[in-house]
C-alpha cells in the first residue's frame, strides 16, 4: 500500500472543496422542499375555496325558482365605489353548481349601497350567547357572529362580527312571576320560580318575612328589578 503525502495547503484545499459541494447540495434540497411546500400551500388554498363553494351549494335550495334564490347562491357584480345609501341595480348570475327551476339564470337585483355590517338589526341574525348577565347594569355586551338575511344584498362579507347587548332568556315570564309574588309570595313561590332557591326557602320558613318581604318582592318584580337568578331576561 502506497502512502500519499500532501502538505497542509493541499489538505485545506481538499477540505474546502468538500464543504462547498455539501453546502450546494443542501441549498438545492432546501429550494426543492420550499417549492414543494409552496405547491402544497396552493393546493390547500384551492381545497379551501372548493370547500367554501360546496358549503354554499349545500345551503341553496334545489326546488325553488331561480329568481327566489337567496343572495349567497348568486354571483353579483357589486360596485364598491357607489354612493353610500343610494339604491343601485346590478346583474346577478346563479352559481355554476347551484340547481334551480326556471330558464332565466341571469337576474337583476336592487340593493342599497352599504356594507353588510352596516345593515339594520332586522336584516341580519346573530348568534346569541347564554353566558352573559342580561340584568346587569349596565347590560353586558359581547362580540358574536352575525349573518345577513338571504334576501338582503350588500357589499363585503355576509358574515361579520358585531357587539351586541346580552338579551337571552330561559323562558321565565314576567306576569307569571308577578302573579306568584302576589298570590303565593308568602311561601316563596316567586323566588322558587325565578331560581332564587335560598331566598325562597327563607321566605317559606319566615312566612314572607311576616309579610314585609312579600310586599318588597312584589314591588321589585313589578319594576323588573328582580329577575331570573341566571341573569336572563323575562319573555
Amino acid at each position: 500500500m502506497r502512502c500519499i503525502h500532501i502538505n497542509i495547503r493541499q489538505a485545506v484545499f481538499v477540505l474546502l472543496t468538500f464543504l462547498a459541494n455539501n453546502i450546494q447540495t443542501a441549498d438545492n434540497s432546501i429550494k426543492s422542499f420550499a417549492g414543494e411546500t409552496k405547491g402544497n400551500t396552493n393546493i390547500s388554498d384551492e381545497t379551501k375555496d372548493i370547500g367554501k363553494q360546496s358549503d354554499t351549494v349545500l345551503k341553496c335550495p334545489t326546488n325553488t325558482e331561480c329568481k327566489d334564490l337567496p343572495m349567497q347562491c348568486l354571483e353579483c357584480d357589486l360596485n364598491e365605489t357607489c354612493v353610500y345609501g343610494r339604491e343601485m341595480s346590478t346583474k346577478c348570475r346563479v352559481r355554476s353548481q347551484v340547481k334551480c327551476q326556471g330558464p332565466n339564470k341571469d337576474l337583476t337585483k336592487k340593493y342599497l349601497c352599504r356594507y353588510c355590517y352596516q345593515t339594520e338589526h332586522w336584516e341580519h341574525s346573530c348568534e346569541l350567547k347564554a353566558t352573559c348577565d342580561s340584568v346587569a347594569s349596565p347590560r353586558d355586551i359581547y362580540i358574536t357572529n352575525c349573518t345577513v338575511n338571504g334576501d338582503v344584498l350588500c357589499l363585503g362579507q355576509r358574515t361579520f362580527n358585531k357587539r351586541v347587548k346580552c338579551s337571552w332568556t330561559r323562558g321565565c315570564r314576567w306576569y307569571t312571576a308577578l302573579a306568584l309574588s302576589i298570590t303565593l309570595g308568602g311561601l316563596g313561590a316567586d323566588r322558587f320560580y325565578l331560581g332564587h332557591w335560598q331566598e325562597g326557602i327563607g321566605k317559606l320558613f319566615s312566612f314572607g318575612g311576616l309579610g314585609v318581604w312579600t310586599i318588597i318582592d312584589v314591588i321589585l318584580i313589578s319594576l323588573h328589578y328582580l329577575g331570573p337568578a341566571d341573569g336572563s331576561l323575562y319573555l
